[in-house]
């Protein structure tokens, strides 16, 4: 199920034109927590665009939430962003 969910996650995250995507499911590390339990899970977005240069780490932030989309209600419960511009380290 959360193949299914990176593979859309990736998709919808070709709309920031990334040079650099990592998509990685921790929704093992938080088993049996509250959020959980309704099947939606927890995932760190690691990403580097030039769509995020000159940009603070909320307006990143909220280019990424806007690209996930429904996905926010549907499949993910929670999302770790590391979102970089393109004249800094990838992490």
């Amino acid at each position: 199920m959360n193949e299914r969910r990176i593979m859309e996650m990736r998709e919808r995250l070709q709309a920031l034109a990334p040079l650099a995507l990592d998509v990685i499911d921790e929704s093992d590390k938080h088993r049996g927590h509250a959020g959980a339990r309704d099947g939606r899970g927890h995932f760190r977005v690691r990403i580097q665009s030039a769509r995020f240069d000159e940009l603070k780490p909320l307006a990143r932030h909220r280019l990424v939430y806007d690209a996930m989309g429904t996905m926010m209600q549907t499949d993910i419960h929670a999302l770790a962003i590391e979102a970089r511009g393109t004249k800094e380290d990838v992490a």
